[in-house]
Order: structure tokens, then sequence, then C-alpha cells
């Protein structure tokens, strides 16, 4: 069907829409001259576009399992994606969250509002993991549109936690740390932009990584700002992780030279290591006791193995979640304004999702998760009262932020807290809404600020306390995602604890 060109109302609409009143002088002169420039529009709408290139046909969308084949409600769909023959990743069955694309199986993002989209290619992580030998085996649930830390916003259901199922798994990529804890599932792919790889890593007692910012390639995953949007492994063992790494990550020359080869070295251990233990990661208004004392109890283990132990006092941290606030708020309104376009940026564009996306908006927006509305409503208001200034400042203001953090980076190697103040939520599907929407905030109090500043972060199970998992977050230099996997896993093989 060919394009159509605005007529002489629509035109008068739109230049309201963009605060301007057009003459009539200057609509007699817009109409034929929009006329024409959507006919040569037309052109290039009607021109074939490369078919994506997909590599592996052996591709069963699969169903949506039953209850009882997935009792914590942490799969949206297994399907099987076969990839290559051989290959470092050969035999891992992996499970993606479901705002990742995978070619030929729906993709919901936890929502109503992409409810059947079916993509027409891979993701870039989905197309290295195939490459190296890796079968695709389930999309995994999530909060509606990645906007919660909680773990029971999701269109499809709570996720529930593997060790007590009256709590929740966490989020946004509760589906992700979950499912690990099913026979067939060997490694997942969680996305984190305020803790949501590491806050379902420590509720689940997992192992989550969410990598120096760009590491790891974005492109044909669902975001809320390109500038926090992170991707990452998650597994029940470090090398398991690292080995993930290893395949998803950017080669050397693409991100200032970081080492290749993230599974080697792991064995180094931790003699000599600086840790930092930053003060204001414990002591919240929701920090839970025993979570403090034991994250404390495992980096006086950290030390009896060789690594150098000392507090470090970072007040900027206490106020990090604000930054993320300036940040998300008016950059998801833009992205939603964008119809979930990336605009400014060399493509891949996949206008096929943009065009899914724009009409669901437009027929289905009361199906939007209660949070993402809340960020539309503030977004929306920042930008038409304050023209784009609070997020340029939250921007700008980040470096002071990041440089916070790095001051500390050149004492110490690795900066330690908890990874949550407090141990896996209830799960309360009767919870008040706005006590919901809180304390999806809340447990993001010591992770959001790695989002905004950028540095690898990875969650390790460190202990459990009255039957739920209690995670150390571990915190690094920018491209020095090894130093984090090499304590983690010195920690991990050589610590006596209550395995989770």
């Amino acid at each position: 069907m060919a394009m159509r060109a605005p007529g002489r109302a629509e035109l008068i609409e739109l230049a309201a829409l963009n605060h301007f009143e057009l003459s009539d002088e200057e609509l007699s002169s817009f109409l034929p001259m929009v006329e024409a420039m959507v006919r040569g529009l037309d052109e290039i709408d009607r021109m074939p576009e490369p078919a994506p290139t997909l590599k592996y046909y052996q591709r069963d969308p699969g169903v949506r399992p039953q209850p009882a084949d997935d009792p914590l409600n942490a799969i949206l769909r297994r399907c099987s994606v076969k990839g290559a023959a051989t290959g470092r990743l050969a035999g891992k069955r992996i499970g993606v969250k479901d705002c990742v694309l995978v070619a030929g199986v729906p993709m919901s993002c936890g929502s109503l509002l992409l409810d059947g989209y079916i993509p027409d290619r891979d993701a870039t992580i989905v197309t290295r993991m195939l490459d190296e030998g890796a079968e695709i085996v389930a999309k995994l649930n999530m909060d509606d549109m990645a906007f919660s830390g909680s773990g029971d916003s999701s269109a499809f259901g709570a996720v529930l936690n593997p060790h007590n199922r009256e709590h929740l798994s966490g989020g946004s990529s509760g589906g992700s740390g979950a499912a690990l804890y099913y026979e067939g599932i060997d490694m997942t792919i969680g996305g984190d932009q305020g803790g949501s790889i590491r806050i379902p890593a420590s509720f689940c007692g997992v192992v989550g990584l969410k990598p120096t910012h760009g590491l790891v390639p974005y492109t044909g995953i669902i975001g809320i700002d390109p500038t926090i949007d992170h991707t990452g492994p998650m597994a029940r063992k470090v090398a398991d992780v690292a080995l993930l790494l290893d395949v998803i990550a950017d080669p050397p020359a693409a991100n200032g030279g970081a080492r290749a080869g993230y599974s080697q070295g792991l064995e180094t251990g931790v003699k000599g290591l600086r840790i930092g233990v930053v003060k204001e990661g414990f002591g919240w208004e929701s920090s839970e006791r025993d979570v403090d004392e034991a994250v404390r109890r495992a980096l006086e283990a950290m030390a009896a193995l060789g690594a150098q132990v000392e507090e470090v006092s970072i007040p900027l941290h206490r106020r990090s979640a604000r930054f993320l606030t300036g940040i998300t708020s008016e950059g998801m309104a833009a992205l939603i304004w964008g119809n979930g376009l990336v605009h400014h940026n060399h493509g891949p564009c996949n206008h096929h999702l943009s065009e899914a996306m724009g009409r669901a908006l437009r027929t289905h927006g009361n199906e939007m998760p209660r949070l993402l509305k809340l960020n539309l409503l503030l977004g929306t208001h920042l930008n038409r009262r304050y023209h784009g200034r609070i997020y340029g400042k939250a921007q700008n203001l980040r470096a002071h932020l990041r440089a916070q953090y790095d001051q500390a980076l050149a004492r110490f190697d690795v900066l330690a807290m908890p990874t949550t103040p407090g141990k896996a939520l209830r799960h309360e599907p009767k919870l008040d809404p706005q006590a919901r929407l809180m304390r999806g905030w809340h447990v993001a109090n010591n992770t959001a600020a790695f989002d905004v500043t950028g540095h690898p972060s990875l969650s390790l199970p460190c202990a459990k306390s009255h039957g739920l998992p209690v995670g150390l977050m571990l915190t690094g230099r920018h491209f020095d995602d090894t130093t984090l996997l090499r304590a983690a896993y010195a920690y991990e093989q050589n610590v006596a604890w209550e395995k989770v």
C-alpha cells in the first residue's frame, strides 16, 4: 500500500504538536512539497531490504509449559533453536530473557503490549551463542517491560523463588534466575538497567554478572535507555558465567583492549587482592541485619584466602539511585515516543519491532505496567516543563558519580557490599499497588549506581539465612570483569558455607 501524505488538517495538527502555527501561505507552500517528499519516501518503502541472515534453521518456536512443568512460572516458552554442531558452548542449553530477540520464537517482554510478536532476526548475542554450538531452549519470564526489581509485575504472573515459593525471584530478570534450578537449562541471559541481573541472582542464589557497559552488544534487545542498557550471563557456577561471557563479549579491539578469555585465570586466587568494603552499602533503612552480617562474614573469609580487606566510604553511593531516575524517566519516555526505535545510530534498525510497538501503544496503552505509566508521566512532564534539562544534568553528573567509585578503585581492585539490602521479597498478590511499586525500587539501592557508571558488577551467593540466599556484590574497574570473576571463583571454590 502506498504511503499517504498528510492533508491540510493534519499539517495544522502536526504543527500544533510541534508548538507552532502555519499561515495560509505556509500551508499552501508546504502541501505540495510534503506530498512530493512522501512520494520519494514511498520509493524507499517499496524497496526490498536485505533479509536477516539466519544460519540455523532448526527453529521450533515451542509452547508455554504447563504449570506442573514450570512450578516457578519462570518460563514463558519452551523452544528449541539449535546452533552449530561444535563450539565452546556445544551441548549447553541456554534460556534468554524474553526481551531478547530470537527469530521465529514469539517474544512479549513480559507484557501484553507485545504478546504475539514474532521477531524475524536474532539479537547479536543469540547469533554468537548459536555460532558456538549453544541451543536456545527457553524464553524466560520477566517483569512487565523490565520495569521493576521485585519479580511480580509480569503480565503472565509472578516468578517464584526456587528456595521458597512463598517468596519472589526478584526482577526484572526473574525467570533468568529461577530457571537455572530446572533440569535442562544450563545458563541464562539477563538484562540490567538498575540491577535486573544482580537482584534475581541474589534472591535466587545464582551468579549474575552485569558486564562493563559496552562490553556486550545490546543490539536486538528491548531496552530502556542505551546509556544504561546492559545484558549479561547468569549461571549456577562462576565458570559457566565466565564461559558465556567469553562468547557474547565483543573482541578486545572493540572495547578498549580488554583481556580476552574470561575463563582463563579463574584459578589465580585472591592473594593480595585489595577489596574495599563500601560502608554506605550497609545499614539501609530496608537492610536486614542477617544480610549485612552474612556479607561481612563472607569478606572475612576472603581475607582468610589472602585478600586485603578494608572499609572505604563513598558518601555519594547513598544518592546514586537518583541519577538513574533522572535518566530512566525521560530516557524511557523518549524510547516510547519513538515506538522503541533507537534514533541517531547507524543501525541495524528493527522497524518491524517498532511497528508492532507503535500499534500496540496506540491500541493497548492501558495494558502498560503501572510503573511504566508512572515513568512516562514523569518523563513527559520533565520534557515539557524543563525541556530536557534534568535528563541532561543527570547524564553530565554521571561522570561525577563515576569518579567517586574510580577514586576508590584507584586504591582497591574490587568494591564489595550486599547485592540487595534484604533477602527475597515475600510474594503478596494483594499488596497495595503503591507499596508494590516502592519495594520494586528499594531492592536496587546498591545495584543501581553501577548501571549509571557502567562499572562491571557481579552478584555471588555467599550464605543462606532463614532458608533464603544472600548475595555478595563485587564491583570493579571498567573492562576488568576478569578480576570480579577471579575473586568470585576463589570464594566459590574455597569457602565452606551452606550451598544454595
